[in-house]
């Protein structure tokens, strides 16, 4: 598969650290390589290149990777440098950050997302001002005359 300049690999060819099914974890975990994750962890996960929850996976965590590919269920914040990929049946309750966000159908996402850095317009202490572009209508609903 061709890759774009600059787009990184969904998937680290070295290292892979796998948490089984029907394993249970607790604690920090600071990995190299790819970060499997097919039973169930709490705590938080530090710097793995890729973080893969598998459709049997459940995390607990607050977890900052470079990629995210999510098939199970996490509760909790990522924050990923490169990619997040929410795979369809997955189940996120928490708030993402990252440069690059795929969503499948079938994904139930609770939270809040923020892509990339500042734009131009806002501030980070909250949304645009009441009849700024894209700012909502005072009913909370996008008023696509205002962006």
């Amino acid at each position: 598969m061709l890759k774009r300049e600059g787009e990184a690999p969904e998937v680290d060819r070295g290292q892979t650290s796998i948490l089984a099914q029907g394993c249970k974890f607790e604690g920090k975990i600071d990995v190299r390589g790819t970060f499997r994750v097919e039973g169930e962890f709490r705590g938080s996960i530090a710097t793995p290149e890729n973080l893969v929850v598998g459709k049997t996976g459940v995390v607990h965590a607050e977890c900052q990777v470079k990629n995210a590919v999510i098939g199970g269920q996490v509760f909790g914040n990522i924050v990923a440098e490169h990619k997040i990929e929410l795979q369809s049946g997955s189940r996120l309750e928490g708030n993402i950050k990252t440069k690059r966000l795929v969503i499948d159908e079938g994904v139930v996402f609770e939270g809040n997302c923020s892509m990339g850095g500042e734009r131009h317009g806002l501030t980070p202490a909250g949304p645009a001002a009441p009849g700024a572009p894209g700012a909502a209508s005072p009913a909370g609903i996008f008023n696509p005359q205002r962006g």
